[in-house]
């Protein structure tokens, strides 16, 4: 492979205007058709084949609703301060409020909550709701109406009630890269331009990371004209897209600096990076996307689509880094170093890495003391997911500022927990109506239920609807017991079964599956891991200790993300709401992201100390030669990375911003405490037993060359194996 990428990148560099050309016009191309027909699904992350949703599908079936455009519903809800009924003296206030509500544009009506028929006044008589039905909504008006609507509610304040406003139109077009990922774009050029000390290089780099992710996000926008994708996939395709895709170019870019500097021509430079570093950049980059591919083994269409996208993103970048960065490299030339180093055409010495030096000598010469600091370091950072608890959706909106939220802890604290997170029975039975009391008296006589309320039954008396209520609420695991025991009474009533739905039972079973997905997904996860480790390193213990990292990585990401998304820590630094339960999906799509970019950091720092191990060197000095080589290039690319992330978490989305932290965490955890001390302590307390192998197994594995050492064989220009003689180069 490792021939094969250097043809690819000469060809490139010889052609370095058709290539850039074909790239823009491509990047134009998905531009024009993503702006044409992009769409996004309507659907949220419910899961289609649990026995809520299939529920949920019998009732759109017999109990059919129709379906308007335009049309939505907020609820104003309105209660008194000092504790007094809200029907007495408050009353005339509701009642002038809600009838300039009527009157309010895009207002088709609104509920009289001390309608006998219909009341909507809580027990204790301080609070009334009113169902304000909207109509003529649109995705450019709906702010607007919304903030119609908060204006009535002030309206009441000014006169004494308390007001808030429940319920939302809707969710708005995600911004795919707003500012907080722009200071992290800015943040990664700024982290290039000191490790290069070269202009040119700094933007060669983020040129092509940024035409990569362009592509591979915009691509993704038109494909979504023939299938709508969900809100959250295109923003997870561009955090990755960007993130590899400055790491990708760094590493062939860096490879080039170094054969520059050893003296070489500059096609034969272009080449041998790409060779070289291309096939760890394609191993690397293969590593990631077959553990976002691998997301759809857990049978779940939302997280399918979402690692399909994301490694969509990585493979452009790695073809990016393929053939756009030998073109630029071509164009920049010896610009690619600093300046001082650019009048020389021969080797000036590597880069100096002084301080990773003297860091190396210290991990080998106290192996065991910096060991159990490190390992104890990343436990206590992990210790807060003992206390994770997930949920699919956040009840009343996930930020505790908003009206939204007041409105919720409001009816939930006047009318009860359970009120706005309702359970739907379906009973299905010849003749259900007439057995309608028994299950009521069933399901009234469970614990944790509140009230049951029979809604209505089809047109062939088959099927019927009931609500409960819970005492508890939505993400209670009160509810969730209280869902359960209904499952497991549901034949209890003779002729009659019985299913449950609705949106809080959806939420329930979706967090259930994901649970348990998370749990088969990491067994998928660390036998991968091990498999491919000992095929590129020819060991046993070291993939053991490559994964038993990986670990402890995730844990670090995860814990952290816990303590200042779940427990609310560090408040001020960040903008998303904090205080809620992290969403369902996050930890499965941490876990197949922080695999794959952990293994990258195993390839490119680990397989050149098994190199020089190969070559002869003592464990130790093999650990400190494969170290000097690779560690520079390794925390570039980790704080690149970092910094991509970082703009990410402080999105004023939590799960965006989540996702961010969770992976800044984990890749800090990762690159600079598990890469740079874990695994060189561990190979140095291990010695030679570390790259122990079985020779039965070393005869029936395959030989991966992850670093291209196939070129250090003599190269196609020594042997005339040219694409073109080398005096028909381009100047």
């Amino acid at each position: 492979m490792a021939r094969l990428l250097y043809r690819l990148g000469v060809a490139s560099a010889r052609r370095p205007l058709l290539v850039i050309t074909a790239w823009l016009l491509l990047l134009a191309g998905l531009a024009a058709a993503a702006i044409g027909g992009m769409r996004f699904a309507d659907g949220g992350f419910e899961i289609g084949d649990t026995e809520s949703s299939t529920a949920l599908e019998v009732v759109g079936r017999e109990f059919p609703s129709p379906s308007t455009p335009g049309i939505g519903s907020l609820q104003l809800v309105l209660f008194t301060k000092d504790g007094k009924p809200i029907s007495g003296a408050p009353r005339g206030v509701v009642a002038d409020v809600l009838a300039r509500a009527a009157t309010t544009e895009h207002v088709a009506s609104a509920s009289n909550p001390f309608d006998p028929a219909r009341p909507s006044v809580s027990p204790d008589g301080t609070t009334a709701i009113s169902t304000l039905s909207l109509r003529d909504i649109t995705e450019d008006n709906r702010d607007a109406v919304h903030d119609v609507v908060v204006e009535l509610a002030q309206q009441a304040r000014d006169r004494g009630l308390g007001a808030e406003v429940g319920g939302s139109l809707g969710d708005p077009v995600p911004e795919v890269f707003g500012p907080t990922e722009v200071v992290g774009a800015v943040l990664a050029f700024a982290v290039l331009l000191l490790t290069y000390g070269s202009l040119a290089a700094a933007g060669a780099n983020m040129l092509g990371a940024l035409v990569g992710v362009g592509v591979g996000v915009l691509g993704l926008l038109a494909f979504s004209a023939l299938s709508p994708i969900g809100t959250m996939t295109p923003t997870l395709a561009v955090m990755l897209g960007l993130a590899v895709g400055i790491d990708y170019c760094l590493f062939v870019l860096a490879r080039f600096r170094a054969e520059l500097r050893e003296g070489r021509p500059l096609e034969e430079a272009i080449g041998r990076a790409t060779g070289t570093a291309g096939s760890a950049v394609v191993f690397a980059g293969g590593t990631v996307v077959i553990a976002l591919a691998g997301l759809a083994v857990i049978g779940i269409g939302f997280i399918t689509e979402m690692g399909l996208a994301a490694a969509a993103g990585v493979t452009v970048a790695v073809l990016m880094s393929l053939t756009l960065v030998p073109a630029l490299l071509k164009l920049m030339g010896r610009k690619a170093l600093p300046r001082r180093e650019r009048a020389s055409d021969t080797s000036v010495g590597a880069d100096r890495i002084g301080f990773l030096d003297r860091w190396i000598r210290l991990v080998v010469r106290r192996p065991v003391a910096v060991l159990v600091c490190a390992v104890a370091g990343l436990l206590v950072l992990a210790a807060p997911v003992l206390s994770l608890t997930t949920s699919l959706t956040t009840p009343g909106g996930e930020d505790p500022g908003s009206t939204r939220r007041a409105a919720y802890e409001q009816v939930a604290k006047a009318f009860g927990a359970g009120d706005q997170g309702p359970l739907v029975v379906l009973a299905e039975g010849d003749r259900v109506q007439d057995r309608l009391g028994e299950v009521t008296t069933a399901l009234t006589g469970l614990d944790g239920v509140a009230s049951v309320v029979p809604a209505g039954v089809n047109a062939s008396g088959d099927t019927a609807l009931l609500q409960v209520v819970p005492t508890t609420g939505p993400v209670d695991e009160r509810t969730e017991q209280l869902v359960h025991d209904i499952r497991d009474r549901a034949g209890d009533v003779p002729g009659v079964r019985l299913l449950v739905t609705g949106q809080t039972a959806v939420g329930i079973d979706t967090d259930e599956r994901l649970s348990a997905a998370l749990g088969t997904y990491l067994i998928v996860i660390v036998g991968l891991s091990l498999l491919l480790l000992v095929v590129v390193f020819r060991s046993l213990l070291v993939p053991l200790i490559a994964t038993a990292g990986f670990l402890l990585s995730l844990g670090a990401g995860v814990g952290v993300t816990v303590a200042v998304f779940q427990w609310g820590w560090l408040d001020p630094v960040f903008t998303a709401p904090q205080g809620n339960p992290m969403l369902s999906l996050l930890p499965v799509l941490i876990v197949g992201i922080l695999f794959g970019l952990s293994m990258d950091y195993q390839v490119f720092l680990v397989s050149r100390m098994h190199e020089a191990h190969v070559r002869g060197l003592d464990p130790v000095e093999a650990v400190m030669d494969g170290f000097g080589r690779t560690a520079v290039v390794v925390v570039s690319a980790a704080t690149i990375m970092t910094a991509v992330f970082a703009g990410f978490a402080l999105s004023p989305s939590s799960l965006i911003g989540s996702i961010g932290l969770a992976l800044t965490a984990g890749v800090v955890a990762d690159a600079f405490v598990v890469r740079m001390v874990v695994v060189p302590a561990l190979l140095t307390l291990l010695g030679r037993s570390a790259w122990w192998l079985p020779r039965w197994l070393d005869r029936v594995l395959p030989h991966l060359d992850a670093e291209g050492r196939a070129l250090d064989e003599p190269s196609p220009v020594q042997r005339g194996e040219e694409l073109r003689p080398l005096a028909e180069q381009q100047v």
